[in-house]
């Protein structure tokens, strides 16, 4: 095998990794994402950049063995053509990799990103030497992958692990994008806590965040996580509603697959422990068997989707 290159794709950033057949990463680039770009000028600007860093790095086109690339899309994984993508809206209903595969005359393999980072983990991350994993991305949102017997699950149409909308309080709560109130998302995601503090607040209840942030509107995550070591009760509550919440949908993941390690990333677990922890708590308290059950955090830091992405290829 030749040179491989790994692609993470992001509403901002566009990362590129070099790897060799070693699967040895020798070079990187990076570029920004245009949403205002169609699907053709959006992946025509995303060649010219998989041809810089070749050029770069005085790689023939017979050198490249393939090109994975994992995007923030619902994508049809056999055909690799993207549904819809969350937040690059213009690029939907478009056959990416066949786009792709004329125009670079290599191999082309595309999946979801949460796809890509559980791909990654579980091959050179937190999940290695686990034949079954199941990754959480826990962000602005919630995205799930399920590794198992060393495979992704992609289920019938390739997006399998949306499982962040998972109803769990019929009926209740906010409405999520989904369209639904109730999912796992809709209490514990970053966008969503958000919603409930600012939603407290407009009920009376006072906190520290307000003046962190200089209003109610401009409360983020930061600021909840600085509240909450400060001992702020309206921060605390709301950490205890999303680990609570976040511990029973693992748990229900547990008895419903028997998958015994858990990987957690996505930007609000830069926390750490602050989340992990209860998290685990929450998951024990309804654990009625002693067999082992392992949480991890990350290992790959911010490199993990060029990493993955190359695994598409490699596991060719």
């Amino acid at each position: 095998m030749g040179y491989v290159i790994g692609i993470d794709v992001g509403g901002t950033k566009i990362a590129l990794g070099l790897f060799n057949e070693n699967k040895k990463l020798v070079a990187e680039s990076r570029a920004s994402s245009n949403p205002d770009l169609g699907p053709e000028g959006f992946f025509d600007a995303l060649i010219q950049e998989i041809k810089n860093l070749m050029n770069r790095e005085s790689i023939a086109p017979a050198q490249l063995a393939g090109v994975g690339l994992g995007m923030p899309s619902f994508i049809l994984f056999e055909q690799g053509h993207i549904v819809k993508t969350s937040n690059l809206v213009k690029i939907h209903d478009f056959p990416a990799r066949a786009y792709l595969m004329e125009r670079l005359g290599t191999a082309v393999v595309l999946d979801n990103d949460t796809h890509v980072a559980a791909l990654a983990e579980h091959r050179l991350g937190a999940g290695r030497g686990h034949r079954n994993m199941f990754y959480c991305a826990l962000s602005t949102g919630i995205a799930s992958a399920i590794i198992i017997d060393g495979k992704l699950f992609r289920g019938s149409y390739g997006w399998a692990g949306e499982s962040g909308h998972t109803v769990i309080t019929p009926g209740q709560g906010i409405r999520c994008g989904c369209g639904n109130q109730g999912c796992v998302m809709s209490w514990c995601s970053g966008s969503m806590i958000v919603k409930h503090i600012r939603l407290w607040i407009q009920q009376g209840e006072k906190t520290l965040m307000t003046e962190m942030a200089g209003s109610a509107e401009h409360i983020t995550c930061s600021d909840l996580e600085a509240a909450y070591h400060r001992g702020d009760p309206l921060a605390i509550r709301a950490l205890g509603q999303m680990t609570r919440y976040l511990g029973i949908w693992l748990f229900n993941l547990y008895v419903t697959l028997n998958i015994n390690c858990f990987v957690l990333g996505g930007g609000l677990l830069k926390m750490g422990k602050t989340i992990l922890e209860p998290v685990r708590g929450v998951f024990d308290e309804y654990n009625r068997n002693e067999l082992p059950v392992y949480f991890y955090l990350p290992e790959l830091g911010d490199r993990f989707g060029i990493i993955g992405a190359a695994e598409l290829i490699f596991e060719q």
